[in-house]
């Protein structure tokens, strides 16, 4: 073709030779970078961790807490369900698919920063126990509910049910291992927040307020499902401001703040661009 002495290969040719199965090295390495990008990144805007603002599900999972946050918040006038675009592709986890209803399913985790000798001020995540480095090659885990993060050899060789940071008490069954990805422990996570939701209690440990919504409502209706007559009183619905004098942690004050100054601007924008058509 062209006459530059080249040939143009059959389809027998293309196909001669079968798809080669990978190695085992090859899915070990493939399983070690889908777990560095977990360790790094988001999973729900696939922006980079935070890793002084980290909350973590009942499924070992990472977040910001402000993606979170985000999550949490009412969508006013937005009625747009669809994620957002992060570098023109669609995040691959959504919110709903969490199963986080409030901040009480999420665990805030502590971290420890540690330089290691010799590597000239390089400043790493690791345990405070064992000083290992805290990534996708070293099996972590954090204690609920203080959310200190340990390696799991070190929890497990210091045998003990306080916390060694804080010497908060912790359960057997609260030390959540970081990003599983082995069968046992995803089965134990499944029935470790079977028991507490049971018990009425979220994965932080905290009551479950969602139960005794459910209580009031169904108290509140008659045997055929009607509502019960009720003098009620007429309540203004609360502004940004009174809800962020009402959140004592000053970081979870600020963001919040930060998320509804957002959100309203956003619908701001919606408003006049509905209004122009």
């Amino acid at each position: 073709m062209g006459n530059d002495g080249g040939s143009i290969p059959t389809r027998r040719e293309l196909v001669k030779y079968d798809a080669r199965t990978p190695t085992v090295s090859e899915l070990k390495a493939t399983a070690l970078e889908s777990l560095s990008h977990a360790w790094t990144h988001d999973p729900l805007t696939s922006e980079r961790l935070d890793m002084e603002n980290v909350v973590s599900d009942w499924r070992g999972r990472l977040y910001n807490y402000e993606s979170v946050l985000r999550g949490l918040m009412p969508n006013g006038d937005d009625d747009d369900t669809a994620p957002a675009l992060v570098n023109g592709e669609s995040p691959e986890l959504t919110f709903a698919s969490t199963g986080i209803k409030s901040l009480r399913d999420v665990v805030k985790l502590k971290f420890k920063r540690f330089t290691p000798s010799g590597t000239k001020g390089k400043v790493i995540w690791a345990c405070p126990v064992s000083q290992k480095e805290l990534g996708p090659a070293t099996r972590a885990v954090y204690l609920v509910p203080c959310g200190h993060v340990f390696a799991d050899v070190a929890i497990k060789q210091i045998q003990e049910d306080a916390c060694p940071e804080c010497s908060e008490k912790f359960a057997a069954g609260d030390a959540i291992p970081i990003l599983p990805t082995e069968k046992a422990d995803l089965e134990s996570l499944t029935t470790r927040i079977s028991d507490l939701r049971a018990k009425g209690l979220t994965h932080s440990l905290k009551k479950d307020r969602r139960n005794g919504k459910k209580k009031r409502k169904a108290e509140e209706t008659n045997g055929d499902g009607s509502f019960k007559s009720q003098k009620t009183k007429a309540t203004s619905k609360p502004d940004g401001n009174s809800r962020v004098s009402g959140i004592n942690n000053a970081m979870t004050a600020s963001l919040t703040a930060r998320v509804l100054a957002e959100q309203e601007e956003r619908n701001k924008r919606r408003k006049l661009a509905a209004a122009a058509q």
